[in-house]
């Protein structure tokens, strides 16, 4: 069965969004882009919100000049279905891109049954709350920063929900972002 992750980066006091709205501090160093680009080839199907949808779609615009480190990325993600959840949007554009006809436990449920490779990736701290609230995630990985913020939105669900994990791998860049690869324990 497909298992679902939910991939983020982080300050270290917990937020994926500073108070200001901004996510400057994430900026990845070669390294850490390169740990990305490993990381997204084994995801089968992206589900994410619209917001992360919306910033997404640079990726698909060939006007943008990329690098070839971010082309490489974009040559990835550009054909990898995705799955978007808005309450809001009447339609989507984009490769593989497609709306979400029922709610995130049905459209895991039926993402996990069909045949096919890869992760259930899951992006965007709303989404995700989400998913974590419904018992969803099976793991996290977790980019963390070596900044602190002091507030914004947070990486984590905040519903009162323990949840034990097991640790994967963990990795410390030469930047001091740790990444943390961790399994739920069910």
């Amino acid at each position: 069965m497909r298992k679902v992750t939910y991939s983020m980066g982080m300050t270290l006091d917990g937020y994926i969004i500073g108070p200001d709205g901004r996510f400057d501090w994430s900026a990845p160093s070669e390294e850490v882009f390169r740990h990305s680009i490993e990381e997204i080839k084994s995801v089968g199907v992206h589900l994410m919100g619209r917001r992360l949808y919306e910033t997404m779609l640079y990726c698909e615009d060939p006007a943008n000049e990329f690098d070839d480190l971010e082309q490489e990325w974009a040559d990835l993600w550009n054909p990898l279905p995705k799955l978007v959840f808005s309450r809001t949007l009447t339609s989507v554009e984009g490769s593989g891109a497609r709306l979400a006809t029922s709610g995130l436990a049905e459209e895991i449920a039926r993402l996990r049954a069909e045949p096919g490779d890869g992760d259930i990736a899951i992006g965007g701290a709303d989404l995700a709350a989400q998913a974590a609230t419904l018992g969803l995630i099976d793991e996290y990985l977790v980019r963390v920063f070596p900044v602190i913020v002091g507030g914004g939105t947070p990486f984590f669900a905040r519903d009162e929900q323990r949840v034990n994990l097991e640790l994967v791998e963990n990795r410390t860049f030469g930047n001091g972002v740790v990444f943390l690869h961790y399994r739920v324990q069910r």
